[in-house]
């Protein structure tokens, strides 16, 4: 039986990404520094070991009887505290989390064999050439903000990205990194930081409100456009990848559908209406969004792997967050 080790299993993407990798007949180990997870893991005789990715040594703690590793762990600008407009900076910290603890993590999988680590980087790479006329594609050379609550993040994933395709190059790996635009689903997303304030979501208030029946409002005349993945159809992508012996580099993982916002909030107030009063959705086009439209190209994924969402309909994708929501298995996981 191939065995995968999940770090940062209780994440977000996390939980999804060991459900599939059990599904798919897998050994799961985890890691993570979250004591209901760690509780959520043990209930199911799933092995967990408390991981902090930013101690050099925290390594020797991880079994070596690997085949894949699923690394999801790291930090985000929607859970910094640090607040950017009065000068308080995390870079540090993103370079230590993000980047140097995946420089550990390669010398230890290098010195145990494993040849595959599977993480993630931004798709905020490339932030400056988002585009609907021209999809975001592998071989775009970064073009990315260096202002704001993502700049160190951004910086911080792409250095990790290099580190895995220097191994790849230097020492033979097939290491894999998933480029993701917004990955929706049951989580604790709902609510994130922006410059160190807790703020509701774009998605969670359009879902606040239909849930009420109250009247949606868009901003703008609802036209743009954006490519949302699934958490689900993240969850496959890093079994498929993991199976495959052609995959390595970087690859796109998003629906391969831009959804304009309009027909999001359209999708939301049905999917998620109650007594039969469904939400009114109007646009007011005297008032601009912060959204810039773009679309990525997921061909390569698909031709490499097999990757084919299952979600890549946005109201596909809402009716199961919705059917999820109702099973409430992931959702009391991230309750505080």
């Amino acid at each position: 039986m191939a065995k995968c080790l999940v770090i940062g299993a209780s994440s977000f993407i996390g939980v999804y990404v060991v459900d599939a990798f059990l599904e798919a007949g897998y050994e799961v180990v985890v890691t993570g520094r979250n004591g209901r997870l760690k509780e959520h893991y043990e209930k199911r005789h799933i092995g967990y070991v408390d991981f902090d990715l930013s101690n050099e040594r925290a390594v020797t703690a991880l079994p070596k009887d690997i085949d894949v590793v699923a690394h999801l762990a790291g930090r985000l600008p929607a859970s910094s505290e640090s607040h950017l407009i009065v000068g308080d900076d995390d870079a540090a910290m993103y370079i230590k989390e993000n980047a140097l603890s995946v420089a550990y993590l390669l010398e230890w999988a290098s010195d145990c064999g494993i040849d595959r680590i599977i993480s993630t980087v931004s798709y905020a790479d490339v932030q400056n050439a988002w585009s609907i006329e021209h999809p975001i594609t592998e071989a775009m050379g970064r073009d990315f903000c260096l202002y704001g609550d993502h700049a160190a993040y951004v910086i911080s994933k792409n250095a990790a990205c290099d580190l895995l395709l220097y191994y790849n190059n230097q020492h033979h790996m097939k290491n894999i990194i998933f480029r993701l635009p917004p990955v929706y689903g049951v989580g604790p997303h709902l609510s994130l930081n922006v410059n160190g304030i807790a703020k509701r979501s774009g998605i969670g208030h359009f879902i606040d409100l239909a849930k009420t029946g109250e009247r949606i409002t868009v901003y703008g005349d609802g036209s743009d456009c954006r490519d949302i993945v699934y958490v689900k159809d993240v969850a496959q992508a890093f079994v498929k990848a993991a199976m495959s012996e052609k995959a390595a580099g970087l690859y796109n993982i998003g629906s391969g559908v831009p959804t304009p916002l309009y027909e999001q909030a359209k999708a939301i107030a049905d999917v998620f209406s109650s007594g039969g009063i469904v939400s009114e959705v109007e646009l007011d086009e005297t008032k601009s969004n912060s959204i810039v439209s773009y679309s990525m190209d997921i061909s390569k994924a698909m031709r490499d792997f097999g990757y084919a969402p299952a979600f890549a309909c946005f109201r596909d994708l809402m009716l199961d967050w919705k059917r999820e929501e109702d099973r409430g298995v992931y959702g009391p996981l991230f309750q505080v």
